[in-house]
């Protein structure tokens, strides 16, 4: 079975820092497509961030751009969500999916193009 675990996550106040981890097991890591998605209460689950897993290029979603960091480990099986300058609108159940193969960049921010999800981890920014 493939697995995909989250960590990091927290009770912190705005402007703090929080490392969140997802190590993926069951499958070889270095070709899939990671990804970071969000959902908080009452709404749908929506995209952050994503890496392919080659050449390591990156995706970001507006509101993460120069706050938050993708990243990869390949020989520990593991991706990063790197999050600095929290704000209370990055409260949230932050969930690791990976895709074997995605077709389009566009593809990245679309939740139905992964094939293996976490149990997410909670990341909650006071004011």
């Amino acid at each position: 079975q493939v697995q995909l675990v989250e960590s990091g996550g927290g009770l912190v106040q705005t402007g703090d820092s929080l490392r969140l981890s997802c190590v993926v097991s069951g499958r070889t890591f270095s070709s899939l497509v990671m990804g970071w998605f969000r959902q908080a209460p009452g709404k749908e689950r929506e995209f952050v961030a994503a890496i392919l897993g080659s050449a390591g290029s990156t995706s970001y979603t507006d509101s993460a751009k120069g706050r938050l960091t993708i990243s990869r480990e390949n020989t520990k099986n593991t991706v990063y969500l790197e999050m600095n300058s929290l704000k209370p609108e990055d409260t949230a159940v932050y969930y690791c999916a990976a895709a074997i193969t995605i077709n389009y960049f566009a593809n990245l921010r679309y939740p139905p193009r992964y094939n293996y999800w976490g149990q997410g981890t909670q990341v909650t920014v006071s004011s």
